[in-house]
């Protein structure tokens, strides 16, 4: 059998058109085109695709790829099977975490995490994984690579186990890996050797947040002081008051509306202002553009404060030894120790319900109770030293 021309294979019409040895032309009814293998394996006669004409592209290439499967299916092999393995096999671990990356790295919003993400696994996972295959990493390689960084860097070590099978995981949901990553078994390998503990943000301890706020307050009107203040009273995190927008503040319904996109879960969240904290916002329009978008604590040349800005405030203002972020555990605390349900303070924070089923019956948010809370919290932030007394 002469076989197919390269002219008959562009004027094709639908249907199906035989080159010899078991490989064929398919086109279909809108004229796509692909080649089609039929071979016998284990018995049976079955058909293989080889791919479209986009992928291959000459008559020549698809008579080798035809030949080359017809030899796997000798071997008992099944071709497309084995073809595809053996392509996985050129992955490597930093091919695949390079593209995983590329992939991801626009959905998160933090940039210093994009960057973070990707380097760590160049400064520890690639000497040791970056030119190996990805189906061929198993657990031992895994620990060997964390090994070195597991007893001194222990926060370190745990972010780059779970970016290391977040990669594997991955590859083999693409067909680049035949099994899941083995991190059960990593953990196995990695049990017994000492990590350091985790340190907790250092927070002040909330009785000592009622003398800190009005010695805050009295130190002078700036921009750094004011988002400190307005952070505190309302228990939200740095980047979300740093980021505050006047188009979030709700000035007539005392609400602040913190969008998805700016939220650490990636929902909305609504903070009640209380008295004092709306006293601060009209300080604060002294001290900014007023405008949808305009930021409501700027910084220099109108961007947001840097995070040092609020550190250096707190420190400077004898809150040595303890950390921005340890205001919302004060709170916490607080709330606590006060009695008010654990939900309400929860929610205050932002936090995700842990437990799922719980979660999926929960829509409440404890908007209402949260007012009260706030409120509360407000005037002990304010007051709560004329109660407590001296500060000894």
């Amino acid at each position: 059998m002469a076989g197919l021309t390269a002219l008959q294979i562009k004027n094709a019409k639908p249907g199906r058109y035989a080159d010899g040895k078991g490989l064929y032309l398919l086109v279909g009814p809108t004229g796509s085109k692909s080649w089609v293998l039929r071979v016998q394996v284990d018995g049976r006669r079955r058909d293989y695709g080889l791919g479209s004409l986009d992928l291959v592209k000459s008559l020549a290439e698809a008579r080798q790829k035809a030949e080359d499967w017809r030899k796997l299916a000798k071997e008992g092999h099944n071709p497309s099977a084995e073809a595809k393995r053996q392509r996985a096999s050129k992955t490597t671990f930093e091919d695949a975490a390079q593209t995983y990356y590329d992939e991801r790295k626009a959905s998160w919003k933090n940039g210093k995490h994009q960057d973070q993400w990707i380097n760590t696994l160049k400064t520890y996972a690639y000497p040791s994984l970056g030119k190996l295959s990805v189906d061929s990493i198993d657990a031992h390689d895994v620990a060997q690579a964390l090994l070195p960084i597991w007893g001194d860097k222990g926060e370190t070590a745990r972010r780059v186990k779970q970016r290391i099978g977040s990669v594997l995981d991955y590859s083999n949901a693409k067909g680049w890996r035949a099994s899941e990553a083995p991190m059960r078994a990593v953990g196995t390998l990695l049990k017994g050797i000492r990590q350091p503990k985790q340190k907790n943000f250092a927070a002040m301890p909330y009785k000592q947040v009622a003398y800190f706020m009005p010695k805050l307050s009295e130190a002078g009107e700036t921009v750094g002081r004011l988002g400190l203040q307005f952070l505190i009273l309302t228990a939200a995190r740095s980047g979300e008051v740093r980021g505050a927008l006047w188009s979030e503040i709700d000035l007539k319904k005392k609400v602040w509306t913190i969008p998805a996109s700016r939220m650490k879960m990636d929902q909305e969240h609504q903070v009640p202002l209380s008295d004092v904290a709306l006293a601060l916002l009209e300080k604060a329009k002294a001290h900014s553009v007023v405008k949808p978008e305009g930021l409501v604590f700027p910084g220099l040349k109108r961007k947001p404060l840097s995070d040092m800005t609020l550190s250096k405030v707190l420190r400077s203002n004898g809150g040595e030894g303890f950390t921005v972020h340890g205001f919302r555990s004060s709170f916490k605390d607080w709330a606590s120790e006060q009695g008010y349900p654990s939900e309400w303070s929860e929610a205050a924070l932002a936090h995700t319900v842990a437990n799922r089923v719980e979660a999926a019956y929960r829509r409440t948010k404890f908007l209402e109770q949260r007012i009260k809370l706030m409120k509360a919290w407000s005037d002990f932030c304010v007051k709560g030293a004329r109660l407590l007394g001296p500060n000894v």
